[in-house]
């Protein structure tokens, strides 16, 4: 079930978060951030976030925020996160799919990944089989705790129809 988190759940996911962030891999996120610091980022600063829950268990979260302001503000932006052992049965396709009918509920045209780490390849082919195409590719912009600094794609999606 997705629904919006709560800041209990989004506590109960804060481990999950933290080794993300940590492992620098594919966020461009403090790896020292605090909860109260991520919680911030990730839940009060969006329009909405929401949680992937199941048995009760926060299985994967996102936000969902306008990418930019005025003339810009029909595009939104998404974060996707999900716990290590939950990986592989589907959750980010199903909060990706859920991601785009909020979008398209909250009033926006299209959505954007600003930053997908090229090195991310699992996420990079589940966004293009959503639909998204990479618009853009920046050149080492994202320095990889294993790899040293590495590409980040801007992948984009319009939604209506």
């Amino acid at each position: 079930m997705i629904r919006e988190i709560t800041k209990s759940e989004f506590e109960s996911f804060w481990p999950t978060f933290s080794s993300v962030i940590q492992a620098q891999e594919t966020y461009a996120f403090d790896p020292n951030m605090t909860l109260e610091e991520a919680f911030v980022l990730w839940y009060e600063i969006p329009l909405q976030a929401y949680a992937f829950i199941e048995n009760d268990v926060v299985l994967g979260t996102y936000y969902i925020k306008p990418n930019a302001l005025g003339p810009s503000r029909h595009i939104c932006n998404c974060g996707y996160m999900v716990s290590g052992a939950a990986r592989g049965k589907g959750i980010a396709r199903q909060m990706c799919e859920h991601s785009q009918q909020k979008a398209l509920e909250l009033g926006f045209n299209a959505m954007q990944f600003n930053s997908v780490v090229s090195t991310n390849e699992i996420a990079v082919r589940l966004w293009q089989k959503l639909g998204f195409t990479i618009i853009g590719t920046i050149p080492k912009a994202y320095q990889h705790a294993q790899l040293g600094f590495v590409d980040s794609y801007i992948m984009y999606k319009w939604l209506r129809t």
